[in-house]
This record gives C-alpha cells, structure tokens and sequence, in this order.
C-alpha cells in the first residue's frame, strides 16, 4: 500500500509544477491590468518568466520520475495556453499595443491564436510518435512568450513604462505568431537525461531571475539570448533547406537527359 501511494505521489509532482505555470500566469493578467501601478509590467514579464521555469520543470520531473502520461501532456498544454498565450498577448497589448486601438488587440489575439495553434499541433504530433523528437516544429510557445517579456523588462530597465506609436513591437509580435505555426523546427534539447543537476540548475536559473527583479544587470543578456537562440532556429532551417536544394539539384536529370528510367 505505501508504495502505491508513493507512486501516486510522484504521479502529482510534475502537476504541481504545471499548476504552479498556470498560478504564474494569472498572476502576471491580474497584474498587468491592475491600474495606477506603474511597476506592474515588469513584474508581470518576471511573473511569466518563472512560469517558464515551472514549464522546464514539470517536464524534467516527470522523466526523472518515469510519470509521463496522457494526462499531464494534456494539463501541460492548457497551463501554456494560459501562461504563455493569454498572459503575454494581455501584458503586450497593455504594455504597448494599447494605443491602436482595435488593431493592437488584433495583433493580441493573433499571438494568442497563434501559441494555441501550435499547442494543438503538438499534441497531435506527440501522440503520434513513440520517442522523444530531436526538433519541434515552430517555435515553442514558451521562447515566444519569453521574447517578449525578456522586452519588456528591458524597457522598464530603461525606465519607460508605457510605449506609443512604437510599430516595432508589432512586427515583433507577428513574427513571433507567425514562427509558432510554421515549419521551422527547433531543438528540443530532451535527448538530455534528467539527472540529479536538473533541479539544482534550474534553483540556480531562478536565483538569476530574482536577482533580476532588484538589480536588473542581465536583462539584455536575457533578450540577446533569446533572441539569438530564435535566430538560431532560423539559421538552422536555412542551412536545412540549402541543403536539401543541393541534393534536388544533384538528382534532378540534364536538359538533355529527360527523366530518368529505372535500369
């Protein structure tokens, strides 16, 4: 009986790092709306970025646990949904798409749409293989949503609050929906076995987050991370698809030749 139990304790773990996300998540909407706090931004893209932390997580737990389940896949993409898609899409839209009116919630609800987009296509794609994949196809939705509020809290480092006229973050914005549903694939680094560094890395890597919040010295750090290793998926799928029009060009028949027959 004490073991079954201790089973279905472990079974619970990686969940309350997930719902841990979610807490995060609605932290950072109830924040970002709350008036005459002028702090609020900022502690709404800290408050998103631990929920990244809790993603990273819950994951790790459940292979060092062997508790991965349809059930947790699941709980795992609605917690991002919230935490990664309507948070970011409400702190953006508050923090600088305000002022368009009609056009910056639209910009809004596409990243929202985009990230539950890209959740679902997981899941299908997920449920279909049998071994963890190299890549994910788009970007995950945790980078995107770290992207942006990696911006705004350099901008509070800046100690602006409030953007206007700014059509910058709107392309920002849209690129990052657009690299969520598309095909270029990023690493998904979950060849790297979960070991007893795991949470001592991830303790460590939310120090540095909380050392953030009052001495802000690596916020650019944060964007020229993040920023480098989108860019880097993109360097990836360029190379990817070079090649791959090397090896057509290779294959395909002479002008002369016609198409080939097999011997």
């Amino acid at each position: 009986m004490g073991m079954k139990k201790t089973r279905a304790l472990l079974f619970v773990l990686p969940n309350l790092f997930t719902v841990s996300s979610v807490l995060c998540g609605l932290f950072a909407i109830l924040t970002a709306t709350e008036p005459n706090d002028p702090e609020r931004f900022y502690y709404a893209a800290v408050a998103i970025l631990f929920g990244v932390l809790f993603d990273a997580a819950d994951g790790r737990v459940a292979r060092l646990t062997r508790t991965q389940s349809d059930f947790g896949l699941q709980l795992d993409s609605l917690a991002d949904v919230i935490t990664f898609g309507v948070a970011p899409a409400v702190l953006v839209y508050k923090w600088a798409l305000a002022p368009y009116g009609w056009a910056g919630l639209l910009v809004s609800f596409v990243f929202a749409t985009c990230g539950a987009l890209r959740l679902a296509r997981f899941n299908v794609l997920a449920m279909r293989q049998t071994a963890p994949p190299r890549h994910f196809v788009g970007m995950p939705i945790p980078l995107a949503a770290a992207v942006l509020v990696s911006l705004v809290m350099v901008h509070h480092g800046q100690g602006g609050v409030v953007l206007v006229d700014q059509p910058g973050i709107i392309a920002v914005v849209l690129l990052l929906s657009v690299l969520m549903v598309s095909n270029v694939r990023y690493r998904t680094f979950k060849k790297l076995k979960a070991s007893r560094w795991t949470m001592p890395l991830l303790a460590g890597m939310a120090g540095l987050i909380l050392v953030a919040v009052w001495q802000q010295v690596f916020t650019y750090l944060l964007v020229g991370a993040l920023g480098g290793f989108a860019a880097f998926g993109l360097l990836e799928e360029g190379v990817r698809q070079a090649r791959r029009l090397v090896r057509l060009a290779r294959h395909a028949p002479g002008p002369d030749q016609g198409p080939r027959r097999p011997a």
